[in-house]
Order: structure tokens, then sequence, then C-alpha cells
């Protein structure tokens, strides 16, 4: 798992719920289009970055095998290839091209390409918490209209009743601790955002703004 440095307060604050933010993202602009799809990876190839000759940058192009798409059908409809920077220091990334293990891929869509990096959400897909599992069908999508705010240091609170307060880097000093991975934020019918675990939700299943 990716660890950030402890005085990191760059785009932290996107990173751990990421795959909730990517679901919601298609709505806004200027962001590009955003994809989320379960995939396995069958082949790797570098490519050049651009039919440009004097662009010396390269591409690794991973063909993946499409299992489910979450998010993205509105762009594309079957994806066979993402793109990812050839060199770490561009934020590639490195995925196993055996064809057994799945990974949960987000990326960008541009120019009909599915482009990838290391702050994209990027997980295996048997390493995701059967919470994480069941949110993507629905349950994210549900929090659309809730903000995740950070919390580094005490004190922290929200400001707004659409916030939910997220505490796994306060408490565990990593990004995807248990909140993450076992909560999702999500807008009840009084307009007010909370955590909450479990399956079809009920108002009393969720939990309090302060509870982690």
């Amino acid at each position: 798992m990716l660890e950030v440095p402890k005085n990191f307060k760059g785009k932290m604050q996107f990173y751990p719920l990421l795959e909730r933010w990517s679901i919601c993202i298609l709505s806004f602009k200027p962001f590009f289009p955003i994809t989320v799809i379960r995939a396995k990876i069958s082949s790797e190839k570098v490519v050049p970055a651009s039919d440009d000759p004097l662009d010396t940058h390269k591409m690794i192009r991973y063909e993946i095998k499409q299992i489910k798409m979450f998010k993205g059908f509105e762009k594309v409809k079957d994806v066979q290839y993402v793109y990812t920077p050839f060199d770490s220091s561009l934020c590639g990334v490195k995925l196993e091209a055996n064809n057994k293990k799945q990974y949960l891929l987000t990326g960008k869509i541009y120019d009909g390409k599915v482009l990838i990096h290391l702050c994209n959400y990027i997980e295996p897909w048997d390493d995701l918490s059967l919470s994480q599992k069941k949110s993507l069908n629905q349950r994210y999508q549900m929090g659309c209209g809730c903000k995740i705010t950070t919390c580094y240091m005490v004190p922290c609170s929200i400001s707004t009743p659409n916030e939910c307060l997220w505490t796994d880097w306060l408490i565990e000093r990593k990004l995807y601790g248990h909140q993450a991975k076992h909560y999702a934020c999500i807008k009840r019918s009084d307009g007010t955002c909370s955590w909450y675990r479990g399956g079809p939700p009920p108002e009393k299943e969720f939990i309090d703004i302060s509870e982690p």
C-alpha cells in the first residue's frame, strides 16, 4: 500500500476515499471523465507517448480483460487497454500482467484512451473489503452530494451538515484505514451526511459524525 509522508498536504484529501470520489466525479467540470473498472491485466507493452517524433517519453500499455465497468460507460463501452507513464517519476503504475490478479482501476478518459497513474485509486480486487465492493455498485453514488473533510490533527470538526469527517490519517497514520475500508459517506433524507456501514441504509444504521 502506498504510504504518504506525514508532512504531505497536497492531494491527500482526495486520496483516502478516491473510489467514492471517482464514482461521483463525472458530474463535475472541468475534470476529465473518469472510468472505474474491475479487470485482469493480460499483457504489457512499452509504446511511444505520442505521435510526435521529438517526444521521447514512453508509456506502458496494459492490455486488460474487463470484468465489470462501474463508471465511465457513457464515454467508453469496452476498455481493451489502459496507459500509464513508463517512468515512476512521472507517477507511472506497475501492475502484474499475468492474467490472474484482478484489479479495481480508476483512470481518466482522454482522447478515447484510459490513463492511469499513482494519483488514481488502483487496488488489487482481493484487497478490497466487502463493504468497498458492495459500495461500488450503489452506495458511493448515494454520497455524491456529500463532502469528505480530512482530519489531520485535533481539534477538527465539520462546518456544514453535508460533511463527513475522515479520521483514518489522524488515528492510524495511513490512507486506507478502518473507516475508508468499511464505511461510506452517504446523504440522508434530511440532507445531512454521515458514515454508514451495512446493507440498505435505514436511518438507524448511521453512525454519529464524530465516530470513525
